[in-house]
């Protein structure tokens, strides 16, 4: 489990939380540096959000030491809340109020100086591309224009700590990858963040280190190259035409390494690329199975995660 640093602006120790006899989370250790990016990857009620919680002083833990930018988060919750920016899976505005009228009203509740107000209302507009659209009801935003808005107004303090749970969840590529590049700028200017995606990509891209969350639990843990090497294995897959003739060849192509189906493909781990190519056009041949294309390719976190959790991400 990773230990806990004195430079660490996120830090867990021993996390624990249960839901009645439902165990949410259980004993997870994690430690951010400051002005890095830390993954938490894993499926649909893996326990991400619920980690994300704690350390947003919206749940009490039922065990385990936190600290947001040194501070005890269960002693001292409205300090951390000072220090923190949140942006769920969705976007949290009010639709009836403009972008304007969203950001000026979360300043006030985050105390800022009356004079610095609106000169940060404009900053934040401008940084997020949404100048045009300032002085219109965000019932009339897209939803990338929403979850900008979102993150927006969970920098309005300039918090040196943010928390982004599942940012780009049912956001468009072209979406997705604007805010990729705006919470880049935000990391190379100094803000620590953690990050909870369903999205191999999006934890490829963005994180320094990447956790792996199982059923409550830390299940792997590295960077995206560490745990890419941790197969060492090469990747050769199978498509067909059709469920029906994946299956039937996955036991064919199992002689020639670890066979897995995903609808309409067979993907092979197997040690030496090369002879495995060779050996699985043959085998296809010999069970007159035809293929629709094969392909060689390196482990991606998609294999990854396919391994660890025997799941696919969204």
């Amino acid at each position: 489990m990773t230990s806990t640093s004195p430079e660490a602006a996120i830090s867990a120790v021993g996390l624990k939380k249960s839901f009645g006899d439902v165990v949410a989370v259980t004993d997870v250790s994690l430690s951010v540096p400051t002005g890095t990016v830390l993954g938490l990857l894993g499926p649909n009620g893996a326990g991400k959000t619920t980690i994300v919680r704690m350390l947003t002083t919206l749940l009490s833990p039922d065990g385990g030491e936190l600290r947001v930018a040194g501070i005890d988060v269960t002693a001292d919750p409205m300090a951390v809340r000072s220090v923190i920016g949140l942006a769920g899976q969705y976007a949290a505005v009010d639709e009836n109020l403009t972008g304007r009228e969203n950001l000026r009203m979360v300043a006030k509740l985050t105390h800022l100086p009356k004079a610095s107000i609106a000169p940060r209302v404009d900053e934040l507009l401008e940084r997020f591309k949404l100048t045009d659209a300032a002085d219109r009801p965000v019932r009339t935003y897209s939803g990338g224009m929403r979850r900008r808005l979102d993150l927006g107004a969970a920098l309005v303090h300039e918090p040196p700590v943010l928390f982004l749970d599942e940012p780009t969840t049912g956001l468009d590529p072209a979406s997705r990858n604007d805010l990729w590049s705006v919470i880049e700028d935000l990391v190379a200017g100094g803000t620590t963040v953690l990050l909870t995606t369903q999205y191999l990509e999006e934890a490829d891209r963005l994180a320094d280190r990447i956790i792996v969350i199982d059923k409550g639990g830390i299940i792997a843990e590295g960077t995206a190259a560490e745990l890419k090497s941790s197969l060492g294995q090469t990747i050769v897959e199978v498509d067909f035409d059709g469920t029906e003739l994946a299956e039937r060849a996955k036991p064919v192509l199992a002689t020639v390494g670890e066979a897995s189906v995903l609808t309409t493909t067979v993907s092979l781990q197997v040690k030496d690329g090369s002879a495995a190519l060779f050996a699985t056009v043959r085998a296809l041949d010999a069970a007159g199975i035809p293929a629709r294309n094969v392909v060689v390719r390196e482990p991606s976190l998609d294999d990854v995660f396919l391994r660890l959790t025997g799941d696919v991400a969204s």
